[in-house]
């Protein structure tokens, strides 16, 4: 018994050691999955790149965030933007397979990254997508 404790203890520690680079949330059974890595909230979308794209833009465009940088090499598109605030926010959508886009949303500043903020943009996408 005391070996079983010692190993599950030993592993434990070297999760919470280990997990401080990523911290994965399930969201509710068939919702989805956020990855948190390094101030990026990341998920994926059973939607093709195009919409994907076109829904964060209209959300930008709906919270008047001006769009100061779009860059694209055809399969991954990375948004600059300013939230009303002033605090930047970059939104990145790639193209996992023919039906699934990732999109990485960072919101804040370096070492103030707001996952809440993050978060709530996903929501959004999810609800739009969901039309």
């Amino acid at each position: 018994m005391t070996r079983k404790f010692a190993a599950l203890f030993l592993i434990s520690c070297f999760w919470l050691w280990a997990g401080c680079a990523a911290v994965i949330i399930g969201t509710g059974l068939g919702v989805g999955t956020y990855t948190y890595l390094k101030g990026d909230l990341k998920r994926a979308y059973n939607a093709k790149f195009d919409k994907t794209l076109d829904v964060c833009l209209s959300i930008l465009t709906d919270l008047n965030q001006p769009i100061l940088e779009k860059t694209t090499d055809g399969e991954q598109t990375t948004i600059q933007t300013k939230r009303q605030n002033s605090s930047p926010q970059t939104i990145t959508v790639s193209i996992s397979s023919v039906d699934w886009t990732e999109v990485s949303v960072r919101s804040g500043v370096f070492g103030y990254w707001n996952r809440e903020v993050s978060q709530q943009f996903h929501e959004f996408i999810a609800e739009r997508l969901e039309r």
